[in-house]
Protein backbone atom coordinates (compact mmCIF):
# COMPACT_ATOMS: atom_id res chain seq x y z
CA UNK A 1 0.00 0.00 0.00
CA UNK A 2 1.38 3.41 -0.93
CA UNK A 3 1.53 6.24 1.53
CA UNK A 4 -0.68 9.24 0.72
CA UNK A 5 1.35 12.23 -0.31
CA UNK A 6 0.82 15.55 1.33
CA UNK A 7 -0.39 18.37 -0.84
CA UNK A 8 2.46 20.68 -1.76
CA UNK A 9 2.65 23.74 0.45
CA UNK A 10 1.57 26.87 -1.33
CA UNK A 11 3.71 29.95 -1.36
CA UNK A 12 2.56 32.64 1.05
CA UNK A 13 0.28 35.26 -0.37
CA UNK A 14 0.17 38.89 0.59
CA UNK A 15 -2.66 41.19 1.54
CA UNK A 16 -3.38 44.81 2.37
CA UNK A 17 -5.84 45.03 5.27
CA UNK A 18 -7.41 48.36 6.19
CA UNK A 19 -8.30 49.31 9.72
CA UNK A 20 -9.44 52.60 11.14
CA UNK A 21 -6.81 53.43 13.77
CA UNK A 22 -9.42 54.55 16.30
CA UNK A 23 -10.82 50.98 16.13
CA UNK A 24 -7.56 49.02 15.85
CA UNK A 25 -4.21 50.62 15.09
CA UNK A 26 -0.85 49.01 14.53
CA UNK A 27 0.04 50.25 18.04
CA UNK A 28 -3.00 48.46 19.48
CA UNK A 29 -2.06 45.29 17.63
CA UNK A 30 1.51 45.45 18.96
CA UNK A 31 0.45 46.21 22.57
CA UNK A 32 1.04 42.63 23.74
CA UNK A 33 4.00 40.90 22.05
CA UNK A 34 2.88 37.80 20.19
CA UNK A 35 -0.81 38.63 20.65
CA UNK A 36 -3.30 38.58 17.83
CA UNK A 37 -6.27 40.78 17.04
CA UNK A 38 -9.55 39.50 15.60
CA UNK A 39 -10.28 41.24 12.28
CA UNK A 40 -13.95 41.97 12.93
CA UNK A 41 -16.44 44.08 11.06
CA UNK A 42 -15.77 42.96 7.48
CA UNK A 43 -19.11 43.56 5.75
CA UNK A 44 -18.23 43.24 2.10
CA UNK A 45 -18.74 39.90 0.37
CA UNK A 46 -15.59 40.09 -1.73
CA UNK A 47 -13.41 40.90 1.29
CA UNK A 48 -15.14 38.13 3.25
CA UNK A 49 -14.50 35.70 0.39
CA UNK A 50 -10.80 36.62 0.33
CA UNK A 51 -10.63 35.70 4.04
CA UNK A 52 -12.64 32.51 3.63
CA UNK A 53 -11.25 31.19 0.36
CA UNK A 54 -7.74 32.55 -0.12
CA UNK A 55 -6.10 33.78 3.07
CA UNK A 56 -4.05 31.25 5.02
CA UNK A 57 -2.05 31.28 8.26
CA UNK A 58 1.35 32.80 7.58
CA UNK A 59 0.30 35.04 4.70
CA UNK A 60 1.87 38.50 4.86
CA UNK A 61 -0.21 41.58 5.64
CA UNK A 62 0.36 45.26 5.02
CA UNK A 63 -1.43 46.85 7.99
CA UNK A 64 -3.08 49.95 6.55
CA UNK A 65 -4.61 52.83 8.53
CA UNK A 66 -7.69 54.22 6.77
CA UNK A 67 -10.29 56.91 7.37
CA UNK A 68 -7.81 59.04 9.29
CA UNK A 69 -5.89 62.27 8.68
CA UNK A 70 -2.89 60.38 7.24
CA UNK A 71 -3.96 57.09 5.66
CA UNK A 72 -1.25 54.65 4.67
CA UNK A 73 0.68 51.50 5.46
CA UNK A 74 1.63 51.59 9.14
CA UNK A 75 3.03 48.12 9.74
CA UNK A 76 3.69 44.55 8.73
CA UNK A 77 1.60 41.68 10.07
CA UNK A 78 0.67 38.10 9.28
CA UNK A 79 -2.50 36.07 9.10
CA UNK A 80 -2.53 34.13 12.38
CA UNK A 81 -5.66 31.95 12.13
CA UNK A 82 -8.25 30.51 9.84
CA UNK A 83 -11.72 32.01 9.69
CA UNK A 84 -14.55 31.68 12.17
CA UNK A 85 -17.89 33.48 12.60
CA UNK A 86 -17.60 37.16 13.52
CA UNK A 87 -19.57 37.53 16.77
CA UNK A 88 -20.24 41.23 16.14
CA UNK A 89 -22.85 40.28 13.54
CA UNK A 90 -25.04 38.87 16.34
CA UNK A 91 -24.55 41.71 18.82
CA UNK A 92 -27.33 44.32 18.59
CA UNK A 93 -25.08 46.85 20.37
CA UNK A 94 -22.33 46.50 17.76
CA UNK A 95 -22.07 48.86 14.78
CA UNK A 96 -21.43 45.66 12.76
CA UNK A 97 -24.66 43.96 13.84
CA UNK A 98 -26.42 42.17 10.98
CA UNK A 99 -29.92 41.08 11.97
CA UNK A 100 -30.20 39.20 8.65
CA UNK A 101 -27.30 36.85 9.48
CA UNK A 102 -28.61 33.57 10.92
CA UNK A 103 -26.60 32.10 13.84
CA UNK A 104 -26.83 28.62 12.32
CA UNK A 105 -25.37 29.86 9.00
CA UNK A 106 -23.34 33.03 9.74
CA UNK A 107 -22.73 35.31 6.81
CA UNK A 108 -19.71 37.21 8.22
CA UNK A 109 -16.32 35.84 9.23
CA UNK A 110 -13.17 37.02 10.95
CA UNK A 111 -9.62 35.83 11.21
CA UNK A 112 -6.83 36.75 13.56
CA UNK A 113 -3.94 38.99 12.56
CA UNK A 114 -0.63 39.22 14.37
CA UNK A 115 1.25 42.49 14.03
CA UNK A 116 4.96 41.90 13.50
CA UNK A 117 6.32 45.43 13.42
CA UNK A 118 5.38 49.04 13.06
CA UNK A 119 6.89 50.81 10.05
CA UNK A 120 7.16 54.40 9.08
CA UNK A 121 3.90 55.54 7.52
CA UNK A 122 3.87 54.97 3.77
CA UNK A 123 1.21 57.33 2.43
CA UNK A 124 -0.97 56.89 -0.62
CA UNK A 125 0.97 59.69 -2.28
CA UNK A 126 4.23 57.84 -1.72
CA UNK A 127 2.75 54.60 -3.06
CA UNK A 128 1.53 56.45 -6.16
CA UNK A 129 5.06 57.74 -6.84
CA UNK A 130 6.33 54.20 -7.41
CA UNK A 131 5.69 52.87 -10.96
CA UNK A 132 6.07 49.30 -9.69
CA UNK A 133 2.99 49.84 -7.50
CA UNK A 134 0.69 51.36 -10.16
CA UNK A 135 -1.45 48.22 -10.25
CA UNK A 136 -2.13 48.00 -6.51
CA UNK A 137 -5.83 47.79 -5.85
CA UNK A 138 -5.65 50.32 -3.03
CA UNK A 139 -4.53 52.87 -5.64
CA UNK A 140 -7.34 52.16 -8.10
CA UNK A 141 -10.12 54.71 -8.43
CA UNK A 142 -13.26 53.63 -6.58
CA UNK A 143 -11.61 50.82 -4.62
CA UNK A 144 -13.06 50.73 -1.13
CA UNK A 145 -12.39 47.10 -0.20
CA UNK A 146 -10.97 46.64 3.28
CA UNK A 147 -8.92 43.62 2.18
CA UNK A 148 -7.12 43.40 -1.14
CA UNK A 149 -4.49 41.06 -2.56
CA UNK A 150 -0.94 42.33 -2.98
CA UNK A 151 1.20 40.56 -5.58
CA UNK A 152 4.75 39.35 -4.93
CA UNK A 153 6.38 42.24 -6.80
CA UNK A 154 4.32 44.84 -4.91
CA UNK A 155 5.18 43.17 -1.58
CA UNK A 156 8.89 43.21 -2.43
CA UNK A 157 8.75 46.83 -3.61
CA UNK A 158 7.19 47.91 -0.33
CA UNK A 159 8.98 45.69 2.18
CA UNK A 160 12.43 45.55 0.57
CA UNK A 161 12.79 48.85 -1.27
CA UNK A 162 10.35 51.43 0.05
CA UNK A 163 10.85 50.57 3.72
CA UNK A 164 14.61 50.36 3.25
CA UNK A 165 14.75 53.87 1.76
Amino acid sequence: MTQPTAAPARAPRYWLMKSEPDECSIDDALAAPGATVPWTGVRNYQARNFMRDEMRVGDGVLFYHSSCPEPGIAGIARVASGTRPDPTQFDPASPYHDPQSPPDNPRWLLLDVQALRKTRLISLAELRERPALAGMRVLQRGNRLSITPVDDEEWQEITQRLLAA
